[in-house]
Formats: structure tokens, C-alpha cells, sequence
């Protein structure tokens, strides 16, 4: 299995951590302005894909020599250069897809890539978006979560309610219960193992993984 390690344009707010979540062969891809925050760790993506429009003619220069492919797309397209990017992964035969710097910034960007976890042509894919201690997923069936007691594990229900919920190894258990869309039942659940599962029957929930450890 080929894990990929994206970067997009968002906020690099702990660049320890982001170095801490790359691992030996990642196949590293930055989505257009991500590879400001590949040179800024000192790292060479193997893709650079997007427009383009937030990288300079030097920086872009220093890439090229550093061996980097750029996979270029016009401004005026209808996916986000993260799609693209995790488009790239898919096709380089990636089926655990990691993304960092994906969040903060503008709204519209951040809200849009937390909502790509939720593409049916990426149903095959693990995606997860992480952003400092937390990580976030989408479980369509069944998931085992690991992780500390203590973790904080929220759940939003998302294109919809999520229906025949069921909870164990947390403080708020539940059985084949309903989470509805727009409400706030799930969020602020904590894990009281160290590994906990969530099923569901019908619908798609919105994981938040926050490890008090990090």
C-alpha cells in the first residue's frame, strides 16, 4: 500500500508536527501554494499540481532543479488544486491519502477540503486531513478508532442524518441511535479505552480525532 503525503494551501501552524507526520517513502505532493510549505521544511514534493498562482518564478525554478514534476491546470477549472492533487495520489497508486496545512485561512478553501473527505469517487480512499493534534476522516460503515483515554472524539453527521449509530469505548455510548444533521449531540465525545469503534448503518459522519498526547 502506497501512502501519499499532501500539502495544501492552508495555515503551517506547527512545523515540528508537520515534519513528525511525514514518514520514509511517502510520495510527498504539494497542491499549488502547498509547496511554499514544502521549501519551508525543507522538503521537494515529487508533484507540484495546480495553476500555479501562488508560486513564484523562483521558487518554481528551485523545484524544477530539485527534480519536482509539475502537473499544470488552468485557473479557470472546476476542481480545487487539492482534488487535483488528491487525484494525482490516487493515480500513483495511493490508497492512504495523509493531507496537512489544509485548514485555516479563507473559509470557503478550509470548509471545502474538510467536505472533499466526502467525494464518492474517493469512497475507496483512507483521506484524512490533519491539522496539529487533530485528525479528521469520514466513516461511511464501520471504524475502529485508536488512540489515548482521554481524546476528545466528535462526530457530525454530514449530507444528512446518520443513522444506526452505534459507540463503544466512549463516555457517550450508543446504540443504533441517530446523530441529525445540523445538530450538536455528537460533538466533545472522550474515549475511556484505548481504542474505540463507531458503525454506521446509513448516512456519512464527519470524524474529529483530537489526541490529547501530541
Amino acid at each position: 500500500m502506497t501512502r501519499a503525503l499532501l500539502l495544501a494551501n492552508g495555515s503551517l501552524g506547527d512545523p515540528e508536527a508537520a515534519r513528525a507526520a511525514i514518514r520514509p517513502g511517502d510520495l510527498l505532493i504539494a497542491a499549488d501554494g502547498g509547496a511554499h510549505h514544502a521549501l519551508a521544511l525543507g522538503l521537494t514534493p515529487r508533484f507540484v499540481v495546480g495553476d500555479l498562482d501562488s508560486l513564484s518564478p523562483a521558487e518554481r525554478l528551485t523545484l524544477e532543479q530539485a527534480g519536482t514534476r509539475f502537473e499544470i491546470h488552468p485557473a479557470h477549472k472546476d476542481e480545487t488544486d487539492l482534488e487535483l492533487a488528491i487525484r494525482v495520489a490516487w493515480r500513483e497508486g495511493a490508497t492512504e491519502i495523509v493531507i496537512l496545512t489544509a485548514l485555516g485561512g479563507r473559509w470557503d478553501q478550509s470548509l471545502a477540503n474538510v467536505l472533499l473527505l466526502t467525494h464518492p469517487d474517493f469512497v475507496a480512499l483512507d483521506v484524512r486531513l490533519v491539522d496539529g493534534p487533530d485528525t479528521l476522516w469520514v466513516v461511511r460503515d464501520r471504524a475502529v478508532v485508536r488512540g489515548s483515554r482521554g481524546d476528545t472524539l466528535s462526530l457530525l453527521p454530514l449530507a444528512g442524518d446518520a443513522a444506526g449509530v452505534t459507540l463503544t469505548g466512549l463516555e457517550y455510548p450508543l446504540d443504533n441511535g441517530t446523530l441529525r444533521f445540523g445538530w450538536t449531540q455528537g460533538v466533545s465525545n472522550v474515549l475511556v479505552a484505548d481504542e474505540a469503534t463507531i458503525t454506521v448503518r446509513r448516512g456519512i459522519l464527519l470524524v474529529v480525532h483530537t489526541h490529547h498526547n501530541v
